[in-house]
């Protein structure tokens, strides 16, 4: 079989080349020129870029082999996310990979600030010992005000607890349980925060929402001789308001490893001695780097196996933890998607899912796309995954609609019902794990079963009475056909019931032909595929 390729174009950490090679033909390129990688993106399978790389609509369109671009780091401002989305690229990028680090970072530019550290260490190399322009303050007992709680405001968070500092956090995004589990009383606005806090710490992405989130009039607010640190995105603080901030006194000290214009070698706040600078170096360690490294080559290699990537920016965000809990049920939603057009072949107009149990207390949007990548996969000429499920469910004129149920009204912990409706017909199957983690359907147009979605499923609707489930498993073994296991479902005495079996050969339509003509069978027998 021949192994699939992948492009580097930009610097990745040798572990991380080292990890492709094992599966895929690694063509390492690092800094290719535009015109050349145009012309040669349609050989290969993914893309590595980091943050030079300008992934667009012309690159996508002649990258017809594309399946994955891969962000060795953390932002993806280069990459066209809805392009890749269209034409169902996964992008996949690292967030986790340095995370230590630019927390580390953060406090080192909050100790350097609140020390007066790189100022002391200018001056002394200078010629000049003396210590009276550097006395700092300490943390400890200080109240730091961070902005934006996720995976590196967290670890942020975590970390100055040790310091034995107040934690304030506001960030409207995040679940009030993420506030409790790392210590962190949450403020509901941000000038709430802005009010409190002795040290200021940001954690956001930069968009429209964030950029100059705290500017003149924010700062204002602020207690006079705060600390303010940026290690996130340049211009979530703004420029002009901290050198206002630092002229007037309003501010004591600042540690900036992000600016807004970027790369910068001079800038008015350069002259200030108690501004630390340093040059975006927040995921600049050698552990971050190799971390980069190994992880864009994981995630791309499951990506072009086809396996779930836990990195996927066209995706809902999820932390792993979350991933690890719910792979099971995305493995299940898509094998129930897969059961409608193995029995039918009329347009569907609409699917009505219904989430129950504890599983709603997670992101459930990767259960719903999985599901519909399910159902459209046996039937699109295009290719169907995860990122583009939903839009072409969505061309395809399918209306989704989504509920939720703290509780299951049956026996299992939780439950996944999918009700599907066309002009003609509906199927109503519902689903879970079980003990083993392993997807079954437990109900089919209200007949109740448990029956395995794995490998080979015979479903028939027979005549609920003797002498009809025998003489059908004895044709089964007749022709070589051995039965794993089987399962018979019934609403009412004396009427129809339904047969779900599953099988470990495959049935020929000959076969088939002939199970139908079984005596007490009321339909010709399909063959689920899973």
């Amino acid at each position: 079989m021949e192994r699939k390729k992948v492009l580097i174009s930009e610097r990745i950490a040798e572990e991380g080349v080292e990890i492709l090679k094992r599966e895929l033909d690694v063509d390492y390129r690092d800094g290719i020129s535009r015109e050349e990688l145009l012309s040669i993106i349609d050989r290969y399978d993914a893309l590595i870029v980091r943050s030079v790389t300008r992934v667009d609509e012309e690159l996508i369109q002649r990258g017809k082999r594309l399946k994955i671009v891969g962000r060795a780091g953390n932002g993806v401002d280069n990459i066209d996310v809805d392009v890749c989305t269209r034409y169902g690229v996964i992008v996949a990028n690292t967030p986790d990979s340095n995370t230590i680090s630019a927390a580390e970072q953060t406090i080192a530019l909050m100790l350097a600030g609140a020390r007066k550290t790189a100022w002391a260490n200018n001056y002394l190399k200078s010629g000049v010992w003396d210590r009276k322009p550097f006395r700092g303050i300490e943390l400890y007992g200080k109240t730091v005000g961070i902005v934006g709680l996720g995976r590196i405001g967290s670890m942020v968070a975590t970390r100055l607890k040790a310091f034995n500092m107040r934690v304030i956090a506001y960030d409207p995004y995040i679940a009030d349980e993420r506030f409790e589990r790392f210590g962190a009383e949450k403020k509901e606005t941000l000038e709430e925060l802005m009010r409190e806090a002795d040290i200021i710490t940001v954690h956001t992405p930069r968009n429209e929402e964030t950029m100059h989130m705290i500017d003149e009039k924010m700062l204002s607010l602020a207690k006079d001789g705060v600390g303010i640190v940026n290690c996130a995105r340049g211009g979530i603080i703004k420029e002009t308001a901290i050198i206002a901030g630092l002229e007037s006194g309003k501010i004591a000290f600042a540690g900036l490893d992000v600016f807004e214009k970027e790369p910068i070698t001079d800038s008015p706040l350069f002259k200030f001695n108690n501004v630390v600078v340093t040059p975006h170096l927040g995921a600049d360690t050698y552990e971050a780097q190799k971390r980069v490294g190994e992880d864009i080559a994981l995630q791309v290699i499951k990506a072009l196996r086809g396996e779930i990537v836990p990195n996927v920016v066209n995706l809902p965000t999820m932390l792993k933890e979350e991933l690890d809990y719910l792979k099971p049920y995305i493995t299940l939603a898509e094998k129930m998607g897969s059961i409608y057009y193995q029995l039918e072949r009329t347009p569907i107009s609409r699917i009505d899912v219904t989430y129950s149990g504890p599983i709603t207390k997670n992101e459930t949007e990767i259960l719903t796309i999985a599901l519909l990548k399910g159902l459209l996969s046996p039937v699109m000429e295009e290719k169907v995954n995860y990122v583009n499920a939903r839009l072409l469910a969505q061309d395809r004129g399918i209306k989704i609609y989504e509920h939720r149920e703290e509780q299951t009204n049956k026996r299992y912990k939780n439950l996944i019902n999918v009700k599907i409706f066309t002009n003609r017909c509906a199927l109503d199957i519902t689903g879970t794990i079980s003990r083993a983690k392993n997807p079954i359907l437990v109900e089919i147009n209200g007949y109740e079963t448990e029956t395995d979605l794995e490998g080979l499923v015979l479903i028939v609707e027979n005549e609920d009475r003797p002498r009809v489930i025998g003489p059908f498993a004895t044709i089964l073994g007749d022709h070589g056909i051995n039965i794993a296991s089987m399962k018979v479902a019934r609403r009412n005495k004396g009427e129809k019931a339904v047969m779900l079996i599953n099988v470990d050969n495959e049935v020929s339509e000959e076969l088939m032909d002939i199970l139908a003509k079984s005596d007490g069978i009321m339909s010709r027998p399909k063959l689920l595929r899973f």
